[in-house]
């Protein structure tokens, strides 16, 4: 048994620095994209808040001691579930809260696309309002979404970042969908304390270019959709895919559909005996393989019922021999996913 700097005990799952922050994470964090509910653009679909509560406090109870959301999940609603959640949860054992602004939505309009905004007035705004939504004091990690399309410059907004560190309203403070030359024009204004890349076993350009940076200049790294939001759980099927609602984003992806769809699904079943020789799921597996490589602290991995959790938490124990990498980068390749960076 192992602790953290809050006295939070952990008992089996393994955690890493987040970068210089002093945070002590655990290799896996709980995503709350989905729980935000449907009534969005982004949304996945109907979600009971009762089973996304439950699903966090499962989460927290096998070891999980962080949570990742953002304020345009559910347009606001995401933070209001995770706040309802932590009230549950005894003070000590609490989880980080992670959260991300820099996207405003019109309140009036909910089916239209969030703006990515960086002006300093607009996100002081958004970070009281996250404050307000999560009850809490402080936010232990707060991230820009997206790069602006506001025509405010990476300067502009990070500076308010930094004054946001300095005045005790944030913890630390981390990009989102940042580029390599992004990163440097931030950092020079103040240390990049955290990147949040999309990678997973059909998504891995980060491992080209920004997390080697983040490697170089320690700064942590947590990914998202290492299980390509549910295709690489082991449990996605054509049926699963085809009753994909319209309020459910995935519905219009071409991941999801198609041959992008059948080509992904064959990936999935060349990986299942290599789960199996593992001892673990499908989902497991592919969450490893992202934890395999150097930079990446932790993955960020979504749940929207306790017993999806038990599918994916082991992946913070799972350790990939040689075999296992080669195996695995021959089945990303011959599924036609590309050459490219199929292994650590």
């Amino acid at each position: 048994m192992s602790t953290t700097d809050r006295g939070r005990p952990h008992v089996t799952l393994k955690t890493a620095s987040l970068g210089s922050t002093g945070m002590e994470i655990t290799r896996v964090g709980f995503g709350a994209w989905a729980i935000g509910g449907d009534d969005w653009t982004h949304g996945w679909g109907a979600q009971a808040d009762d089973d996304s509560v439950a699903a966090i406090r499962y989460a927290v109870e096998a070891g999980v001691n962080w949570i990742d959301t953002a304020a345009v999940y559910g347009l606001g609603h995401s933070e209001e579930v995770v706040a309802r959640a932590l009230k549950g949860i005894p003070e000590n054992d609490r989880p980080y809260v992670f959260t991300k602004g820099g996207l405003v939505w019109d309140p009036a309009d909910r089916s239209a696309g969030a703006r990515r905004v960086g002006e300093p007035a607009s996100l002081r705004r958004e970070v009281e309002a996250s404050l307000r939504r999560l009850d809490v004091d402080r936010i232990d990690l707060y991230q820009m979404h997206w790069p602006t399309q506001d025509g405010t410059p990476v300067e502009e907004y990070w500076q308010t970042f930094v004054e946001l560190k300095d005045e005790g309203k944030v913890r630390a403070i981390g990009l989102s969908n940042h580029d390599t030359k992004q990163l440097d024009r931030a950092e020079a204004i103040g240390h990049v304390d955290s990147l949040q890349p999309p990678f997973s076993m059909i998504r891995r350009d980060a491992a080209a270019d920004v997390i080697p940076w983040c490697e170089q200049h320690d700064t942590g790294v947590i990914v998202y959709s290492p299980m390509a939001s549910g295709l690489l759980t082991g449990t996605f099927t054509t049926e699963r895919a085809a009753s994909l609602g319209p309020t459910d984003w995935r519905s219009r992806s071409s991941d999801f559909t198609g041959e992008g769809l059948q080509r992904n699904l064959a990936l999935v079943d060349d990986l299942r005996p290599i789960a199996a020789r593992k001892g673990v799921s499908v989902a497991a597996l592919s969450v490893a393989w992202t934890l395999a490589f150097r930079g990446v602290t932790g993955a960020i991995v979504g749940a929207r019922r306790p017993d999806q959790i038990d599918g994916w938490v082991p992946a913070a124990d799972v350790a990939l021999d040689e075999d296992d990498l080669d195996d695995i980068a021959a089945a990303i390749r011959s599924n036609g996913i590309g050459d490219e960076l199929t292994r650590p």
